[in-house]
């Protein structure tokens, strides 16, 4: 998770080589491929749809508010030219094949489709006819160009063969004939021959035949999942696909392309994923989440398309602060093949939301791993283990939290002998190392006679302010033995003590 501050509605995301972009109204924030930042493009005028070269050393924006595509340099984050489209209306939507950006505008009731020669210094508008009803969003691969409407219900997608020097229309895929509406997202697969949407009606990720425009697959939620199709990605294979869904529990899920099966699913840390924000770096997805108070982030999930591996992690029962603490645990794959030595990261979080990242661990050649934490303190503490992934498997982690108690220690005196029928006096005092003991609750005394038929009584006596107790007892002839227990409650452990008095029978 990247924080890049305020939401916008005017957002969008795109990748190129090793540089992440997003656009958010004024500005153009720049990250690379891990999701760090590394720098911004202010004083922008309504920046909205991006493009950008494979290589990620171009980048194209469209200012909605200064009506003209802009040029930049990833490397010195510097406008190297515009291009003025105030003729044309607001660009507003950008695709890039080879050196020809098509350009999506709708604003003063002019709705259309351009495109922009990059290989000439000074690009030339190229307008060409769309039968659009609402504003455009367009994508392209191959030899593929798809002009959405962005809005209204029904909604139609127009698909055009862009591989001469002009658009040749390939036909419509037509709302009312397929009862699609609001369009969120779509995409062409690389190789252009297929067109994936994401429509809010109906609810799935349908996949058209880029040729014959017929619907020949459709990626639906599973029973888990919530929400409409926000958001929709394709793999630089082709394999997987990206399908991001508003509403929890089910955010993000990876598809395979030919089959449908979900291989991944995520939910968001928090908010929910912007529409038309999902995209591809390497094993990689990319996302944007708006939170309930308008804050943007940049959602990066690693390493999803690789086959899953699974760590577990329990704790020894009976953890007492201050005392060591035994941690075990196994890392797994799922193709079935053993993980051998992997390096492990534990974390470990007290109440209080405060996190130390403990000593590593390394896993032993079948995946199991032991590690032993001393706590600090008593109460809730959740431990953490993660596995960082290789080139061949997923990552993954584990969390437990374990009820951690402080030590305590219970005394019980008394007469060591008495005579029978006298009244006796027992006391004790609760001690809780590293913290306050309790100077309310309940120890249970069990008294046990010893010898043949001996019987056993149990009684309750209650902590005073002092946390400390007392009881008192009349007993015939015998030997007896007291045991006080303390249960144990919120952070405080258990504990028990004993006291044997031997009774007589009165003398003459």
């Amino acid at each position: 998770m990247t924080d890049l501050g305020a939401f916008s509605y005017s957002t969008d995301l795109v990748i190129g080589g090793n540089k992440v972009a997003v656009s958010i109204d004024d500005r153009i924030v720049i990250a690379d491929t891990t999701g760090e930042v590394e720098g911004t493009i202010t004083g922008l005028s309504g920046a909205y749809g991006l493009a950008m070269t494979p290589d990620g050393t171009r980048l194209y924006a469209a200012l909605t508010g200064s009506k003209e595509v802009a040029e930049i340099d990833t490397a010195t984050r510097e406008i190297t030219r515009r291009v003025d489209l105030a003729a044309y209306g607001c660009p507003s939507s950008l695709a890039l094949t080879g050196e020809r950006l098509w350009v999506g505008y709708g604003c003063d009731g002019a709705l259309g489709v351009l495109s922009l020669d990059l290989s000439v210094t000074t690009p030339e508008p190229a307008p060409f006819e769309v039968p659009l009803k609402a504003g455009p969003f367009l994508a392209a691969a191959g030899n593929t160009l798809v002009v959405g409407e962005r809005g209204g219900s029904p909604a139609d997608l127009f698909v055009y063969d862009v591989s001469g020097a002009a658009p040749v229309f390939r036909g419509e895929i037509d709302g009312h004939t397929y009862n699609t509406g609001r369009l969120n997202d779509v995409t062409v697969t690389p190789d252009g021959s297929h067109v994936i949407s994401a429509f809010a009606v109906p609810d799935a990720f349908d996949m058209w035949d880029a040729t014959t425009l017929a619907r020949v697959h459709s990626y639906e939620k599973g029973p888990e999942a919530e929400g409409y199709p926000a958001a929709v990605a394709v793999s630089p294979d082709g394999a997987y696909i990206a399908g991001g869904r508003n509403y929890l529990p089910t955010g993000m899920t990876l598809y395979d392309t030919a089959s449908g099966a979900e291989i991944y699913a995520a939910s968001p840390p928090e908010g929910e994923i912007v529409d038309g924000s999902a995209a591809f770096s390497g094993r990689d997805i990319f996302s944007l989440l708006q939170t309930d108070s308008d804050h943007l982030y940049l959602w990066r999930l690693h390493g999803v398309n690789l086959p899953a591996s699974t760590l577990t992690l329990t704790a020894e029962p009976g953890a007492a602060a201050q005392q060591p603490l035994t941690l075990t645990g196994r890392l797994a794959f799922d193709d079935g093949t053993v993980p051998g030595a992997q390096p492990l990261a534990v974390t470990r979080t007290l109440p209080d939301g405060t996190s130390t990242e403990l000593p590593s661990v390394i896993t032993a050649a079948d995946g199991t791993f032991t590690t032993t934490d001393t706590p600090p303190i008593g109460g809730e503490l959740t431990y953490t283990v993660l596995w960082n992934g290789d080139e061949s498997h997923r990552w993954s982690k584990a969390s437990l939290t374990t009820e951690v108690r402080y030590v305590t220690t219970l005394t019980l005196t008394g007469p060591r002998s008495a005579v029978a029928g006298t009244r006796l006096v027992f006391s004790g005092q609760l001690q809780v190392a590293g913290a306050t003991a309790p100077r309310s609750g309940t120890i249970i005394i069990r008294r046990t006679r010893s010898g043949d038929g001996g019987e056993t009584v149990q009684r309750p006596v209650g902590i005073n302010s002092r946390a400390s107790y007392t009881f008192t007892d009349v007993l015939s002839a015998g030997e007896y033995t007291y045991t006080a227990r303390w249960a144990g409650g919120g952070q405080t452990g258990p504990a028990q003590a004993s006291h044997v008095v031997t009774v007589y029978e009165p003398t003459e």
